[in-house]
């Protein structure tokens, strides 16, 4: 192993709120890349973390399953953040969101670890993508990933800063109060793409106003998909990556023994992209 992701999964499973029932003790880590008789790879899936031990350490036995080939010219420690980011981002914005040159996007938390690699894809598709965040600071890191506007805004300034948008796809992974202005703003057949709760998983709209524009609210999981599908996504994800379709902002790469430091900056959210562990 070189390089190990740090994600919110990784946190919950440390602190028991995922796979409690899971076997201890055991390594945590559900996504990395390293080498595999001398052929780069990206490790993820397969319960990595969860029901078996993960990768973060030296060297790791894993399912083959769990072993993706990298395409040439994609380094270890972007692919290190794909399993996790790069697969969710692949996966909201062409199979659910599936946004076209024709789209006004708006992508909130957008300097996160998933959001940053949204606003970078669907960039490359041609579309107009604004993105939030809650900190000034941020927003010329989400301009660099391709935004052409940054909404430096809470849920209660939201909805005033994006009415001029409309966006007709709207990525969440806040929840909370960031619900409702989204769905007040949306176009007729408008969507909302939820794949994360950070700022909250109790939320309050009024439905009438989703229905009558025709909206919809899909929702993401990435443990819920098939292993073919995953595989799939990660390939499809690793050749964009390699093709300069999506990128994947790196904030920084930790010592193994700085993870507690990786998970408070995760829940402060001091994290402009994503965060690695070296496990060389």
């Amino acid at each position: 192993m070189a390089f190990g992701g740090v994600n919110p999964i990784d946190r919950y499973m440390a602190e028991g709120s995922v796979a409690a029932q899971a076997p201890l003790p055991r390594t945590l880590g559900s996504e990395g890349a390293g080498t595999v008789e001398n052929r780069p790879v990206l490790v993820h899936g397969g319960g990595l973390g969860a029901v078996r031990d993960g990768v973060w350490a030296r060297a790791a036995v894993v399912p083959r399953d769990s072993v993706h080939d990298l395409p040439e010219g994609v380094e270890l420690r972007h692919a290190a953040a794909m399993g996790v980011a790069g697969l969710t981002a692949w996966q909201v914005v062409h199979e659910l969101g599936q946004v076209s040159g024709e789209d006004r996007v708006l992508v909130l938390g957008a300097s996160g670890g998933v959001g940053c690699v949204i606003v970078s894809l669907c960039h490359s598709l041609g579309a107009v993508v604004w993105g939030q965040t809650g900190s000034q600071d941020k927003a010329a890191a989400i301009q660099e990933d391709g935004a052409e506007r940054v909404v430096v805004a809470g849920p209660d300034e939201l909805g005033e800063a994006i009415a001029d948008l409309q966006p007709t796809v709207v990525f969440d992974p806040l929840g909370d109060g960031f619900v409702r202005p989204s769905v007040e703003a949306l176009p007729v057949r408008g969507k909302i793409v939820s794949f994360g709760t950070s700022a909250g998983a109790e939320v309050q709209f009024n439905l009438q106003t989703l229905y009558r524009k025709h909206g919809s609210i899909l929702g993401y999981g990435g443990m819920g998909l098939t292993p073919e599908e995953r595989r799939r996504g990660l390939h499809n994800a690793l050749n964009a990556l390699r093709d300069g379709q999506l990128r994947v902002r790196i904030d920084e790469v930790l010592p193994l023994d700085q993870v507690n430091d990786a998970f408070r900056r995760l829940v402060e959210r001091r994290v402009r992209g994503n965060l690695l562990l070296d496990l060389s």
